[in-house]
This record gives structure tokens, C-alpha cells and sequence, in this order.
């Protein structure tokens, strides 16, 4: 059978921890090291707002901006380090969880996503921008 958004999701979230906005925020404010990627379409990024701080790397570009093989630009300076902590969302979370798992196959060691997303963070009345 093949796989589905749905399935897919469901997988990734088998696989990498899923965190609230409220425990995100935490972890960002104890690490300002912490890496937060929005992995929404550029078009799409924003619309719900922005993480400060955070940066968009679209889920389809993030392996190759993660891979260390690749040219050097090509490549996101910023995830060089596979140790450093890394946050991934969007707007709803459904492909933040990709994004995260993705990255954990990657040989990411501390990378969470956040449950809801952008829009759990705004419900907690957390800043966008």
C-alpha cells in the first residue's frame, strides 16, 4: 500500500519526540544555541507567523542543506554541528515531525518538533514575527 501524509506523519512521530510549545520555549530560553527551523514552503512560511529567531529551510530543501557531503554552498552552515539542539516546526506540526525525523536519520542528536506548531506557539500567546 502506499504511504500517505497521514502515514508518514504517524512514523516520524514514532520516531522523534514531539514537544509543546510551552516546553519549547523552555528549552530555547535555557539554550539560546538552539536551532529553530520553520520547514514550511517559503510561500507558506509566515502565515501563521514566525518563531523569533527561527529560520525557514522547506522540508524538501532541509536534507541537502543538512548534508555535510554536499558542496559547502549548498549547505547550512548552522547544521554542521549534529549535537547542537534543533527545534523543527510549522504551521500545524504534521511536517515539522518530518523534518525532525528526517534530521534524526541524519545523525541529529537533540532535535524535537513541536505539537501544533507555529499556531500552538501564537495559542500560547508566545511572540511571532
Amino acid at each position: 500500500m502506499a504511504l500517505t501524509f497521514g502515514k508518514m506523519v504517524e512514523e516520524a512521530r514514532k520516531n522523534v519526540q514531539g514537544i509543546s510549545s510551552v516546553e519549547a520555549k523552555k528549552k530555547i530560553e535555557e539554550n539560546p544555541n538552539t536551532y529553530i527551523i520553520d520547514v514550511q514552503d517559503a510561500a507558506d512560511a509566515g502565515a501563521c507567523g514566525l518563531i523569533p529567531s527561527s529560520v525557514n529551510i522547506s522540508l524538501g530543501m532541509l536534507p541537502i542543506r543538512a548534508d555535510l557531503e554536499l558542496p559547502e554552498e549548498l549547505r547550512d552552515p548552522e547544521l554542521a554541528d549534529r549535537n547542537r539542539p534543533v527545534i523543527v516546526t510549522c504551521g500545524l506540526g504534521g511536517q515539522a515531525s518530518l523534518g525532525a525525523y528526517l534530521l534524526k536519520q541524519m545523525g541529529f542528536t537533540d532535535v524535537v518538533f513541536i505539537e501544533g506548531g507555529t499556531t500552538a506557539w501564537k495559542k500560547e500567546g508566545f511572540e511571532t514575527v
